[in-house]
């Protein structure tokens, strides 16, 4: 994407830390998370993957700039290095110093939905070193509205993250769903309690389209983009689709003049190709006429 290390096309070959014996911290008893944050920061440090709940479903991270460490992600999950990993940062504050060209669609999407279930897709940074895989020079990015989450990226700084599952397996929705299918390619297991998921984030990208393009529909709908980006397309789309216009003052009158301008057909026969009105009906006074009400 960006500029990449100088070992980087031989990162599958390249000497890996040796992972630690993984722990499963829990982070649900209410008490003072001072030490699983700390866990989490070493771990990230030391080059390692940590587990931890997001907003949606769990996901495996890694540090971006660590191209090791995002190696690990993708073995871990048996995933190529053509599917890169979209990266986790704790607010749109750090956005600027990761993309470049952010349109404005894109920052209205980002002041609605962020922190939230949004990931942007943009032109990275050329001076930006993170090598993610074949990502053509973009990036992918989201804010989490998970409070633990963004507690971690403050100290870790930005994660390449995935959903915590072996590609092609459901997405975990729990740390030990989590634990079975990645085991010991993990250092660190954060248990927050169940996620919202399976569904995951919705993915818009902007590096072609200014107004930006669906391509993975998630939690938010393309219905509810366009309430703050009308111009966004959806996945197969060329053009956003005409809106029925609203009647106007103008046109309703039209159509009355039309309409009286039709020719009545006998009380006992239809114009062709019309089918008959269904009378109006409601409740009625006691003397039979219409109530008025």
């Amino acid at each position: 994407m960006s500029e990449m290390s100088e070992d980087s096309n031989n990162i599958e070959a390249s000497v890996i830390p040796p992972l630690p014996q993984p722990r499963i911290v829990d982070c649900t008893t209410g008490g003072d998370l001072g030490p699983a944050l700390q866990a989490a920061k070493e771990v990230i440090a030391g080059g390692h993957c940590l587990v931890m709940p997001t907003d949606t479903v769990y996901g495996i991270c890694a540090d971006a700039f660590d191209a090791h460490a995002v190696q690990r992600l993708l073995t871990a999950k048996h995933r190529g290095r053509d599917m890169p990993p979209p990266v986790l940062i704790s607010d749109d504050g750090v956005m600027s110093a990761l993309a470049r060209e952010v349109p404005e669609a894109a920052q209205r999407l980002v002041a609605v939905h962020w922190p939230g279930p949004l990931t942007i897709i943009c032109k990275a940074q050329p001076s930006l070193r993170m090598d993610l895989g074949e990502t053509r020079g973009t990036i992918a990015i989201r804010v989490p509205d998970h409070d633990l989450a963004r507690d971690i990226l403050r100290r870790t700084g930005p994660m390449a993250v995935s959903s915590a599952n072996v590609s092609g397996q459901p997405s975990a929705t729990n740390v030990r769903d989590a634990a079975d299918q990645l085991g010991l390619d993990v250092a660190l297991y954060l248990d927050g309690g169940p996620t919202p998921g399976p569904v995951p984030s919705t993915i818009v990208d902007f590096t072609v389209e200014p107004e930006g393009r669906v391509v993975r529909e998630g939690i938010l709908t393309l219905a509810v983009l366009r309430e703050t980006a009308p111009g966004v397309l959806g996945a197969l789309e060329t053009e956003v689709p005409a809106a029925e216009p609203e009647p106007t003052g103008q046109s309703v009158a039209a159509e009355k003049s039309v309409a009286a301008e039709r020719p009545v057909a006998p009380a006992d026969q239809e114009p062709a190709g019309t089918e008959v009105p269904v009378e109006e009906t409601g409740p009625a006074t006691v003397d039979g006429e219409r109530d008025a009400r």
